[in-house]
């Protein structure tokens, strides 16, 4: 079984060069994405058991990635929420922390730390099981 992510990044160079990599370095299967607060809240929340991982940015272009690692407060145990942003400062990182995030990545500087962090992320980890049938990627605007 792979690792279940969901990507919440509005910038289309960056979250298709993640996708890519998390697929190639690290096994992760990425069942989708959104490009705002909003659209990450709706699909998280909905399909609860439908991801391992939750990669989040912080700046989008509706919204902000704090309201996306609040929403997913009450997660299944098993599931990560990581932060990916290029400000990643002390403040920052305490902040994502006090509002539930597991990890806080900086985009220039810690993508290895980042696929690290996705190696030690058992699968289906106090989810139910999914439907494998859909390889579709999943929008949520």
């Amino acid at each position: 079984m792979s690792l279940r992510a969901f990507i919440v990044e509005d910038s289309p160079v960056i979250r298709e060069s993640l996708i890519e990599t998390l697929q190639e370095v690290a096994g992760v299967e990425v069942h989708g994405f959104a490009e705002c607060e909003d659209g990450g809240k709706t699909w998280l929340t909905q399909h609860s058991s439908d991801w391992d991982l939750a990669i989040v940015d912080l700046f989008l272009k509706n919204g902000n990635g704090l309201g996306v690692v609040e929403a997913c407060g009450k997660r299944r145990p098993g599931q990560k929420v990581v932060v990916l942003t290029n400000y990643a400062t002390n403040d920052i990182r305490e902040r994502c922390a006090r509002l539930g995030a597991d990890a806080v990545f900086d985009k220039s500087n810690e993508l290895d730390s980042l696929f690290d962090f996705c190696l030690t992320i058992r699968p289906g980890d106090g989810s139910e099981p999914v439907d494998g049938g859909n390889s579709k990627l999943n929008q949520s605007h």
